[in-house]
């Protein structure tokens, strides 16, 4: 347990903070599935729709530092990949 003052406070912080942290990987990976499911679905047009919603979700995360950037960047080109392969 905390001894100090400083010491309790960052751990207030951190409950906090972890909390906040986890509710965005959540919106993250929900922004994902939306994106898979529409391509499962198999049209095109609310897929992509649904895509450029996620990324800027995506975006957003990686800009917080939440996930890493080129976790960001292989998400978004995997489900470019996916979107892609509809189309075909």
């Amino acid at each position: 347990m905390a001894n100090t003052a400083q010491a309790r406070k960052r751990a207030r912080q951190a409950v906090k903070q972890n909390a906040h942290n986890s509710s965005q990987r959540s919106t993250l990976r929900t922004a994902i599935k939306a994106v898979r499911k529409a391509i499962a679905a198999g049209d095109k047009a609310a897929a992509t729709s649904v895509f450029q919603a996620s990324v800027s979700t995506l975006d957003s995360i990686a800009d917080k530092k939440i996930i890493h950037k080129n976790k960001a960047a292989r998400h978004k080109s995997r489900l470019a990949a996916a979107l892609k392969a509809l189309a075909a």
